[in-house]
């Protein structure tokens, strides 16, 4: 594959967030609070059930995208590889999966009782705390192999390592998970862009 034909897939970045960021407001428009009643919860479902299904499904897709944008990143990370397009994968399952209960309560909104409700909307909890640590392995992937053979500027792995570093702290991993990983999925995407043909083919022969 040519340098070029590599560096279009680089465009799955913006568009994984663009849908990341429409699909969260779509399913968080109107969402109960943190300490809302199964009650409550089972009538939002009943009430904004189009907006949860549309954004919940917009959100699933750029998780999948995710995936799609860390796996064209193969090349420039040699060995490395295959552990950060797992880690992608997982995080985007992960991902789609705290969509998916919301959007399962929507589909079975007229089936399930206050508590079953209740049940769905917190299980976005486990699939949280399953993406922020998961997140870590391309991240951290990228900072590495960026800082080894400047396939990416080191400023940039050195962010992308803070990023990773930051995952890794329990009080604070929902910080990089909600706003470090979507800039530097959109960071990453348009230094791969706009970067000079000259410095990947060195890191390239470097690698």
């Amino acid at each position: 594959m040519s340098n070029n034909e590599n560096r279009l897939w680089a465009l799955a970045g913006p568009l994984t967030v663009a849908l990341w960021i429409v699909g969260l407001a779509l399913l968080t428009s109107h969402q109960p609070g943190d300490h809302a009643s199964g009650s409550d919860i089972l009538a939002w479902y009943r009430a904004h059930t189009d907006t949860i299904l549309l954004g919940g499904w917009l959100f699933m897709i750029g998780c999948a995208g995710f995936v799609t944008f860390v796996a064209g990143l193969r090349s420039r990370l040699g060995e490395v590889a295959p552990l950060a397009v797992a880690g992608a994968a997982i995080a985007a399952l992960s991902g789609m999966l705290m969509a998916a209960v919301d959007v399962a309560g929507g589909l079975d909104k007229k089936d399930i009782v206050p508590a079953t409700a209740a049940t769905f909307h917190h299980a976005v909890d486990i699939f949280f705390v399953c993406a922020e640590l998961t997140a870590i392995l391309p991240i951290a992937a990228v900072a590495i192999v960026a800082w080894r053979t400047r396939v990416l500027p080191r400023w940039w792995a050195a962010f992308s390592g803070l990023v990773a570093v930051v995952l890794i702290v329990g009080p604070i991993g929902w910080i990089a998970l909600i706003f470090g990983l979507p800039i530097w999925t959109l960071g990453t995407s348009l230094i791969v862009l706009l970067g000079s043909r000259e410095r990947i083919r060195a890191a390239a022969a470097t690698v």
